[in-house]
This record gives C-alpha cells, structure tokens and sequence, in this order.
C-alpha cells in the first residue's frame, strides 16, 4: 500500500532521505574534540557524511593522520591537528587553524573525557577530581566559550556534549567519572538559554555502553555485559555510529526545535535523575 501511496505523490523516500541527509549540514565547519577513534569518529564521519567539513584532533599525530585518511577515503572534507584540550594554548590553537583553514566555525562536538580511577569512591584523590573534572567538565565550558564568538558571526549553529548514561546512574568503580558526566547534564541546561538569543542551541549525548577502545574494560568483561543486559531492551552493547548519527542529527535544521535536552542512547536503560 505505501508503495502506491509514493507512487501516487511521485516521489522516492529513500532517494530523498539520501539526499537530504548527504547535503543537510553542506558548507557547515564542525570541531569534534576527541576525534580519532570510538564516538568523537563516528560523530566526524556522520558530520562529514551530511556535508560539514570536520575538523578532527587527538593528543597525538599518528592518530590524527590515520583519522584523516580514513574520512578521506570516504570523500569526506577533513582538517586535522593535534590538541590536547585539558591545554589553553592547545584550545587556541584549534580554534584559530579552523578559522585559517575553513574561514569560520558552526558546529563544536565537546567529546574530550579522561578516566584516570578505577574502583571505590571514597578512595578517589584530589588529583583524580582535578584530573576528570578538568578533562571533563571545564574544558568542555572552555572551549564553548573559545567558539562561541565565531558561530555567532555565522548566524547562529549547535553544540554538542557527550556525557554519558553514567551521569543519570552512577558506575560502580567509576564515582568521579559518573559525576563529570552528570555535570555536563546541567552545563547544556545552563547554557541552552544563554546561548539561544544567538541562534546556538546545545545540546548533549548520553550514550550506553559503547563498543569504544575507552569502554573496552566494560563490554571485553562477559560477567559485566551480562549484568547490563538484565537492563538493556536491546540485548547488545551499542555501536559508534548509532551515537555518531544522533550527534550529526542534532546539528541539523531537522532539529532546530530542540535545544538544552540529554538524548539517551542507551538501548533502553531507563535514564532519570
């Protein structure tokens, strides 16, 4: 029946999604921190996919460089760098070659976190907690703040925090973590408003566990995979991509009523504060 119904309206909905999606952010500069490997990649590669020139980075060279040619390869325009975020002068730097190499800045992916403590709480240093929340949390505010002058030369664009199903329900073993997380669910709250006058939404990602090298200890442990599928509707650990699309869509005009929200990507673990 849906056949003859597009056939009647003379149009081809998977043509059309396909176009849409390939064109939707075209001529758009988007920096994805935390982008050579895991979700900041596949945030890349479906900004890049959509149109956007995505600009990657990563503390070191070599996997700046296999990023890179990798997005190339799928004939995705790509600048990349070194940077490591938790440093002023880096964030700077990132800010300023994207500006000399791609004339402005629309979309930022806030992606950079740390974990440096495994195991309880009360045991956690005070170089732990200046570690994760300065990884985490301030530089994540930091180079919002580095990026916002120039998206609102623009006309306005979108940015984008990656938190974590954590920051609703704290990980046994990863207390510090957890509460960055949790952080970056009130930083889009507080900067929504703040930023909506100029056209800027925010917004923010809270994936599940992600089959990512930085959650590897989590999903390579049968036992712990087990114990979170008893939560999961979706009996498997997530993907990349699936967070990577939501991200992409996020910075669309498909999205342009959305601002200040946490998207759960969690494959059906209830997420609430």
């Amino acid at each position: 029946m849906l056949k003859s119904v597009f056939r009647c309206l003379g149009t081809n909905p998977v043509a059309g999604y396909r176009s849409m999606s390939q064109s939707s952010l075209a001529g758009k500069v988007a920096i994805v921190t935390a982008s050579t490997d895991g979700i900041g990649l596949a945030a890349a590669e479906a900004l890049g996919k959509r149109g956007a020139h995505v600009v990657v980075s990563s503390r070191r060279q070599a996997n700046v460089d296999k990023a890179v040619a990798l997005l190339q390869s799928q004939n995705i325009q790509v600048t990349g760098t070194t940077c490591n975020v938790g440093n002023g002068e880096e964030r700077e730097k990132l800010v300023q070659m994207t500006l000399d190499k791609c004339g402005g800045i629309d979309i930022l992916v806030s992606n950079a976190a740390v974990n440096p403590f495994f195991g309880n709480i009360m045991d956690s240093t005070e170089d732990v907690w200046d570690k994760i929340l300065s990884i985490n949390v301030k530089s994540a505010f930091l180079m919002t703040k580095l990026v916002v002058p120039h998206i609102e030369k623009r006309g306005g664009g979108n940015i984008v925090f990656v938190s974590s199903v954590a920051g609703y329900q704290p990980m046994q073993a990863l207390g510090p973590y957890s509460v960055s997380k949790t952080a970056l669910l009130g930083l889009t709250r507080a900067l929504a408003p703040e930023l909506g006058h100029s056209n800027i939404r925010v917004n923010c990602v809270a994936p599940g566990v992600i089959k990512t090298r930085f959650s590897s200890a989590l999903w390579q442990n049968e036992d712990v995979v087990d114990e979170f599928k008893k939560q999961l509707s979706i009996k498997r650990i997530g993907e990349p991509k699936e967070i990577g699309g939501v991200i992409a869509f996020l910075c669309t005009e498909e999205a342009s009523y959305i601002t200040g929200e946490t998207i759960t990507v969690t494959g059906g673990i209830g997420c609430r504060l």
